[in-house]
């Protein structure tokens, strides 16, 4: 299948690493990938910052690139982003010229983890990392998109990872695009608490599925100078990885759960 990588702002112009993952997982997987050139940003920092006219023109910019290409699905890594995208249908429902074109693309658009795991259906993606890791459920994925559980199962695939449970895991980060900006002292609360559960747990890696809460995550800890590593969780399933080790839910007993994860995590 083919699929158009959405690259979100923060991956494309800041950590070209995890597009560079995302990019050698889908692919490992049979995935043909094509990265428009034409987007931008999806709107969400002014959008949620009430610039809802003024922010139509980048809504349109991105849906206009995102489906220059003939692509089966669209693929982000970060929910936040993606639930933007998703959100276009909704905000656009009565444009004449986009309301079809937005809804197009927010049906076949897919966070990285839950493309991997509802889509193509991959259980163990072959990677092994001896460490112990925590892991950071951000806000927009979880409440917005309603997927809590999709990048847990994959993490417990990997070989050799040790995953330990974060305190208080349904908390904000404290970043929430411009909130950061315009509310500092309280962001930097919320960020403070974050990174004191996250060392609570001693963990060697924290991993996250959005690197813009990552990115805020990592650079309060490292004013504090606090030396965990920071991990997107497709640098993690691209990891030492072994083809044998792979699998798929079909050729197993694992029925696949829910997003919403009740009753799991």
């Amino acid at each position: 299948m083919k699929v158009c990588l959405f690259s979100t702002c923060i991956v494309d112009l800041l950590f070209p690493n995890v597009g560079q993952a995302m990019v050698e997982v889908l692919e490992r997987f049979g995935c043909e990938t094509v990265l428009p050139t034409g987007q931008v940003c999806c709107g969400q920092p002014t959008y949620n910052s009430g610039y809802s006219k003024e922010t139509l023109q980048t809504f349109y910019n991105e849906i206009d690139a995102l489906l220059s290409v003939d692509a089966d699905y669209i693929v982000g890594p970060s929910g936040s982003c993606v639930a933007m995208l998703k959100e276009y249908k909704k905000i656009l429902q009565d444009d004449p010229k986009y309301a079809d074109k937005a809804a197009r693309l927010a049906d076949k658009t897919y966070e990285f983890t839950q493309f991997i795991y509802r889509v193509l259906g991959i259980l163990d993606c072959g990677a092994q990392l001896k460490a112990t890791a925590t892991f950071h459920r951000s806000c927009h994925m979880t409440r917005l998109l309603g997927e809590r559980t999709a990048p847990f199962v994959l993490l417990d695939h990997v070989k050799d990872l040790e995953m330990i449970p974060l305190h208080n895991v349904q908390l904000c980060c404290g970043f929430g695009g411009t909130f950061s900006a315009k509310e500092p002292e309280i962001s930097e609360a919320m960020v403070d608490d974050k990174v004191d559960n996250i060392i609570e747990t001693k963990a060697q890696i924290l991993i996250g599925a959005d690197q813009a809460c990552l990115m805020n995550i990592g650079g309060r800890m490292n004013r504090r100078g606090e030396k965990i590593k920071i991990m997107h969780i497709a640098e993690v399933l691209n990891q030492n990885v072994d083809l044998k080790q792979i699998k798929y839910i079909k050729d197993t007993d694992h029925q696949i759960v829910p997003a919403s994860g009740s009753g799991v995590f």
